[in-house]
């Protein structure tokens, strides 16, 4: 099973599992399509975004165990 890091790339994050797009909308990070996202850290974003790195990759890991 694929595992979220926070230093994995947000579009890394998105071809995992499509699946994650609304969490990560749901955090707060509306950002999904820009640039960025194509060579920024999850850790970084959050940290940009001001949320909470930890829990989101928590968030994130958990849908991805489901679906296992």
């Amino acid at each position: 099973m694929a595992k979220v890091t926070k230093d994995m790339i947000i579009s890394d994050i998105l071809k995992l599992d499509r699946g994650t797009i609304p969490i990560l909308l749901n955090s707060g990070m509306h950002c999904l399509g820009c640039p960025s996202s194509s060579g920024e850290s999850l850790e970084d974003a959050c940290e940009i975004h001001g949320i909470d790195v930890d829990q989101l990759v928590v968030e994130l890991n958990n849908f991805l165990a489901a679906k296992a």
